[in-house]
């Protein structure tokens, strides 16, 4: 068993863990017809009020759908095709609209500092374009943003995480407060550069409970040395966390069941990513937290 380093005390002075300004000021909330859009607006404001923070409703009409959907096959079919892609494009751009309308309406309510965007394209590759501009991202578990067909299944969500430069807030379509999280660690860089990310702009403030969770599949003597380096982090940060180490094959069904054990309102855990022949795609446990979660994750890359 490797001998683990004797780690120093942090606190050899009184330390000022009170914030020294505004750690989020631009919001960007993914807005679709999935039930999952008043949620994320509901935790858009939640956040905006906090900080005095600008929100921002984008909608999206996804082109690259509205062309495939409308795509002649022959010379004959060509001006059928130029009239189902007008009638869909005029189409999701009215139901886009509607959707800010519905996002202002509730941002009116809630006395906070709004603007409203549709925009059309790609929908992934406009909210990575936004998002060089906003602090934190809100989307719904299952976004889909071609509102002609909003079953249509898409990889928006996988395109936005393992692309975008900044965390993002991903939703179900229930809403909870945030008083306790969970961070899931297994000791690596993704999941290392989310907590610092998440403690430094306190999205839901310090007053809150945080479990650290390290999962491991196989036995590890490092375990112990990732907790109390997260531990002491975190203290650092005004953070008081409980921490517990569990060994179990089945890595993303053990942090779903103990958030669900430990009632935790959020996890917060790093994306892992593999790389395919053209595309980067989101890996196993990160597809299953994201989509399987009855809580909100807090996730970066």
């Amino acid at each position: 068993m490797t001998a683990l380093p004797t780690l120093l005390p942090y606190h050899t002075f009184e330390q000022d863990t009170t914030s020294k300004g505004p750690m989020i000021k631009r919001i960007l909330v993914a807005l679709d017809r999935d039930s999952d859009t008043p949620v994320a607006t509901r935790y858009g404001i939640d956040m905006a009020k906090r900080f005095t923070a600008r929100l921002t409703g984008l909608a999206v009409v996804d082109m690259e759908s509205i062309e495939s959907s409308a795509r002649g096959g022959g010379i004959g079919s060509m001006y059928y095709a130029e009239k189902l892609r007008e009638r869909l494009t005029e189409e999701t751009r009215g139901r886009a609209r509607k959707l800010l309308d519905e996002f202002k309406r509730i941002a009116d309510t809630s006395a906070c500092e709004h603007v409203e965007l549709v925009e059309e394209g790609v929908p992934f590759e406009r909210i990575v374009e936004d998002m060089k501009y906003h602090d934190v991202l809100v989307i719904g578990q299952d976004p889909h943003f071609f509102y002609a067909h909003p079953k249509k299944e898409t990889q928006t969500l996988a395109r936005v995480i393992t692309q975008t430069i900044g965390p993002s807030l991903v939703v179900p379509g229930t809403y909870r407060p945030v008083k306790r999280v969970l961070f899931a660690t297994d000791g690596g860089e993704p999941g290392a550069r989310t907590l610092r990310r998440f403690v430094q702009m306190q999205p839901f403030g310090s007053d809150i409970d945080i479990d650290v969770l390290h999962v491991e599949s196989t036995e590890s003597a490092e375990s112990a040395l990732y907790l109390e380096l997260t531990r002491s982090y975190l203290a650092d940060y005004g953070f008081k966390a409980n921490v517990l180490s569990m060994k179990d094959s089945d890595v993303e069904d053990c942090i779903l069941r103990e958030a669900d054990n430990l009632e935790s309102d959020l996890i917060v855990a790093g994306a892992k990513t593999k790389s395919g022949i053209r595309h980067v795609h989101l890996g196993k446990s990160t597809q299953v937290l994201l989509t399987r979660s009855k809580v909100p994750v807090f996730i970066d890359h």
